[in-house]
């Protein structure tokens, strides 16, 4: 097959390659120019997409004799991931880039310049598997990307490969050191790969701007602090709230609840985060095929941790395909813009993805 490997400049992305050109296959390699600037995107091990980068991913090539290009594609960057992920905290909600960028730019703006220059699949350096069409966890369940990668429609999936899925890191370490790839002991990149301080809150702010709203006590209504943007919270954050101050009982504060439109950022107990109940939309189905009835799942709501065992049904919303998931077990800290990924339970340790939508509601009960 023609494969182009997608190269960031990291030691997985070199090895998926490297196990693309060893399995025989007709290898380019490429690295997106996501930023124009990129000597801003890294600082260590933050972000990515970095001069530094594209220079660690071309001499990965060059070793493994392969052709090697850099696209331009930080325009649709741009538009489709960071300002999708700006108006997202500016609506009160908590998005995820990376699942974003999977859905956008990875595996449907590049994977589709790929098929119209005569590519056969799309192999990258994330931890998943895939088998006969199914997208499953990763055997390293620490590096699992599965979570970001369950937005992806069979289409995308039957032109994906995720050549080091079946290896735990430290063995593809390993590996890169007998291949003599110099990205072998390179720091695995962390946090959101645009915003290479880490400082989020700061970044948003710069966007945003000042949309200056209370901290109100649930119980009470008091007002307790001032803020400058609902975009420097997310449901379930404990720390940075601006209170001198832990409830009467001692007890700390979570967020509960943020309305985007008073700018009113409600706090209360961490019994007040129990959710019993999720909406979601943009509803994608891993197998193509829309479920006839309710699924017997696990469901996970962030990218490493908040499972529990729930039932998922399919619903129509108003602004399209839907699932209701109904959990059989309370989880904290769901919040609007998230993902909500289906996993079966009864597969290899629940491993197969089933489906995943984007969260637009939660319920405290299990009316």
């Amino acid at each position: 097959m023609r494969v182009l490997a997608a190269m960031s400049g990291g030691v997985d992305s070199a090895v998926a390659a490297a196990r693309a050109v060893e399995a025989g296959h007709d290898v380019v390699g490429v690295h997106l120019a996501l930023s124009t600037a990129p000597g801003a995107l890294r600082t260590g091990s933050r972000g990515c997409c970095s001069r530094e980068d594209a220079d660690d991913a071309r001499r990965a090539a060059d070793l493994l004799g392969i052709p090697f290009y850099v696209w331009d594609f930080a325009d649709r960057f741009k538009e489709d991931v960071i300002d999708e992920f700006v108006a997202a905290y500016a609506a009160g909600q908590t998005p995820n880039p990376c699942l974003t960028c999977n859905e956008k730019i990875k595996f449907s703006a590049l994977a589709e310049r790929a098929v119209a220059l005569g590519f056969d699949a799309l192999a990258t350096g994330h931890y998943a598997r895939l088998h006969e069409g199914e997208l499953r966890r990763a055997v390293d369940a620490d590096k699992d990307q599965s979570y970001v990668l369950a937005v992806l429609d069979h289409r995308q999936l039957s032109r994906a490969m995720f050549p080091i899925g079946d290896t735990p890191k430290p063995e593809i370490r390993r590996e890169a050191q007998v291949r003599g790839l110099a990205v072998a002991d390179k720091p695995d990149s962390h946090d959101i790969c645009f915003i290479p301080t880490g400082d989020t809150r700061a970044f948003l702010g710069a966007r945003i701007g000042v949309r200056p709203g209370a901290v109100v006590d649930s119980s009470t209504g008091d007002t307790l602090a001032e803020h400058d943007g609902v975009h420097g919270f997310t449901i379930g954050q404990r720390k940075g709230l601006g209170i001198d101050a832990p409830a009467p009982d001692g007890s700390p504060r979570y967020v509960t609840g943020i309305d985007p439109d008073s700018g009113t950022v409600t706090v209360g107990g961490a019994d007040e985060l129990d959710v019993w109940s999720i909406t979601a939309g943009r509803a994608v189905w891993t197998s193509g095929q829309t479920p006839e009835g309710p699924v017997e799942c696990v469901v996970q709501v962030r990218a490493h941790g908040g499972l529990a065992t729930a039932v998922a049904a399919p619903v129509d919303l108003p602004d399209g395909p839907g699932m209701r998931i109904d959990l059989r077990e309370p989880l904290r800290g769901v919040a609007r813009g998230q993902a909500a990924v289906l996993y079966r339970p009864d597969a290899d340790r629940g491993d197969l993805v089933v489906g995943c939508g984007r969260i637009t509601g939660s319920g405290t009960g299990t009316e």
